[in-house]
C-alpha cells in the first residue's frame, strides 16, 4: 500500500480555495483536513504552492500521421512534455482512414500509445468515412469502449471533409447514445477555390495560408454546424475557435438553450495575424488551422472565456519541425517551402498551455484562479466524462495533483521543453508561475526539472457520456 502526504499547500479548484494537507493512498485522494500526521506516507511539502488538479488536454495530435506528413512527437515525448507543463490526461485523436472501421482505428492506436504514454489518455474518433458500417458501430464504442465524443471535418477536400448530409446522420447516431459531436468548421470547398486562386496569381509564402481561411468561413462553418447538430438534437463542440464571427454563433446558439460548446487554444490568446508577417519562410512556424486573427477576436476571445461562452481552453498540439533535420522532410514544415498549400498545418503548445494561461489570465486579472482550473482541467473533465475521477482534488477521486509556485519566472523555450519539436511560438516569453511537482495517480513524475516517470504508465481511460454534464 503505497501513501504519500502532500502538506500544507493552497488547495485550488473550480470552487474552492483553501489551506489542508491531502491524503493519498494507492493513486487516489484518500482524505483531505486542515492536518494530517502519517509515519508510512512520502511526504511532500507545498507551503506557498497552489495544489491544483491535473491539467486535461482534450485536442492533442501525438504520434498523428496524415500520409504527407507526421507530427515529430512520440506518445511517449509528447505525454513527457504534457506532464512537464501540469497536464496529466490527454484526449488525442484516432483517425479512421477510408474503407476502415472506426473499431479498428481505435485499436490501431491503442495498440500504439499503451506501451509508450506517460500520462492517463483517451481518444476522439476522427470519421471520415460515414457508411451504415460505420453507423451501426458508434453505440458499442460509447456504451463499451468509453469513447464519447466523434470529430468530423468540415474542411480539407478530398482529406478529411465529410458532407453536411454525413455530418448530420453521425450526429444523430451518437446523440442518441450519449456521445457528442465535435466539429472543425470551416467551409473547405470556398477555402479551397480561395487557395487555387491565390496559387494561380503566383502567391505561395506563408502568410496566404491565413489570407485564404478568413473569419467570415469559419463563421459560417461553425453556424451551420450547431443548426445541424439542433436538428439532430445531439451536443456539439467547436474545436479550436479563433475567430470573433464563430463565438458570435456559438453564444447565439447557446443564448437559446442550445447544448453548444467551444474551445480555444493559447496560440489564438496571445498571437496575432502579424506573425505572418514574418520575412522569409520563418512565418511558417505559425501555419495552424484555422490561421491566427487579429486583436479584436483576442479581446472576444478572453471576454469568452470569462463568462463561459467559451468553456475549455486546450492546445491542439500537432508539433511540425521548422527545420527538416532531425526527423526527416515528412515531419518539417519544409514540406511547404515553395507552396503554402503544403505546409503541414499545426503548432506545438501542450507544455506551455498553463503557465501562459495563468501569466496571461490570472496574473493579468482576466480570470479568477477558480476560473483558470475550470478551463484547464475541471471543464474539460466534466465536457468528456472524466469527472469526477479527474479533474478535481476530492476524496475518492485519482491522485493527478500539481504543485505550483506562483511566484517563480521563467522563460519559455525550444532549448527547455521537452517536445521534439525544435521550435516553441512563444520562444523567449516570460512567464511567472510554475509547474514544480506532477503527481499521476498519486506518483510524482516531474520534481522541478526531473522527469521520474516512465513510458507506459499512462492509462487509456474509459469515458462516460460527453457534453451532458458542465
Amino acid at each position: 500500500m503505497s501513501e504519500v502526504l502532500i502538506k500544507s499547500g493552497r488547495i485550488v479548484t473550480a470552487v474552492d480555495d483553501y489551506v489542508a494537507d491531502i491524503l493519498i493512498r494507492d493513486g487516489q485522494i484518500e482524505s483531505i483536513a486542515r492536518q494530517i500526521s502519517s509515519d508510512t506516507a512520502e511526504v511532500h511539502n507545498a507551503a506557498g504552492l497552489l495544489v491544483m488538479p491535473g491539467g486535461i488536454d482534450v485536442h492533442t495530435h501525438m504520434e498523428f500521421d496524415l500520409g504527407a506528413a507526421q507530427t515529430c512527437d512520440t506518445y511517449e515525448t509528447g505525454t513527457r512534455s504534457a506532464a512537464f507543463g501540469g497536464t496529466t490526461t490527454i484526449v488525442d485523436f484516432a483517425l479512421q482512414k477510408k474503407g476502415e472501421t472506426p473499431k479498428h482505428a481505435l485499436d490501431r492506436r491503442l495498440a500504439l500509445a499503451e506501451p509508450q504514454a506517460c500520462v492517463d489518455f483517451s481518444f476522439h474518433i476522427i470519421l471520415t468515412d460515414i457508411t451504415p458500417e460505420t453507423l451501426t458501430e458508434l453505440p458499442d464504442l460509447i456504451n463499451n469502449d468509453g469513447i464519447s465524443s466523434f470529430k468530423m471535418f468540415m474542411a480539407y477536400p478530398g482529406v478529411l471533409m465529410v458532407s453536411d448530409a454525413d455530418i448530420f446522420r453521425s450526429m444523430r447516431k451518437v446523440g442518441t447514445h450519449g456521445g457528442m459531436v465535435t466539429v472543425h468548421a470551416e467551409n473547405g470547398e470556398v477555402i479551397q477555390v480561395l487557395i487555387e486562386e491565390a496559387l494561380a496569381q503566383g502567391n505561395t509564402s506563408p502568410k496566404f495560408h491565413a489570407l485564404t481561411r478568413p473569419r467570415i468561413m469559419e463563421a459560417e462553418a461553425t453556424h451551420r454546424a450547431i443548426r445541424l447538430a439542433e436538428l439532430a438534437e445531439v451536443p456539439v463542440y467547436m474545436v479550436h475557435l479563433s475567430a470573433k464571427e464563430a463565438l458570435d454563433s456559438v453564444v447565439e446558439a447557446r443564448d437559446r438553450g442550445i447544448p453548444a460548446f467551444a474551445e480555444t487554444c493559447p496560440h489564438y490568446l496571445f498571437l496575432t495575424i502579424e506573425e505572418y508577417d514574418r520575412p522569409g519562410f520563418e512565418a511558417a512556424k505559425y501555419v495552424m488551422t484555422p490561421p491566427l486573427r487579429e486583436h479584436e477576436c483576442q479581446h472576444a476571445l478572453w471576454r469568452g472565456l470569462r463568462f463561459d461562452d467559451l468553456q475549455i481552453v486546450s492546445t491542439d498540439h500537432c508539433p511540425f519541425c521548422f527545420n527538416e533535420n532531425p526527423y526527416g522532410i515528412q515531419r518539417s514544415k519544409q514540406l511547404g517551402r515553395d507552396n503554402f498549400e503544403q505546409i503541414p498545418n499545426g503548432a506545438p503548445g501542450v507544455e506551455f498551455r498553463i503557465p501562459l494561461l495563468f501569466e496571461g489570465g490570472v496574473n493579468a486579472g482576466r480570470l479568477t484562479l477558480n476560473r483558470f482550473v475550470q478551463l484547464t482541467s475541471t471543464a474539460p473533465a466534466k465536457m468528456f466524462g472524466l469527472f469526477p475521477r479527474k479533474g478535481t482534488i476530492a476524496v475518492g477521486s485519482d491522485a493527478d495533483i500539481v504543485l505550483f509556485d506562483p511566484l517563480k519566472s521563467h522563460i519559455l523555450s525550444a532549448s527547455t521543453h521537452h517536445s521534439n519539436v525544435d521550435y516553441t511560438l512563444y520562444e523567449g516569453h516570460s512567464v511567472t508561475g510554475k509547474v514544480e511537482k506532477v503527481f499521476l495517480r498519486g506518483a510524482l513524475i516531474v520534481d522541478g526539472d526531473r522527469w521520474l516517470g516512465s513510458p507506459g504508465m499512462g492509462q487509456f481511460q474509459k469515458r462516460s457520456a460527453s457534453g451532458r454534464v458542465m
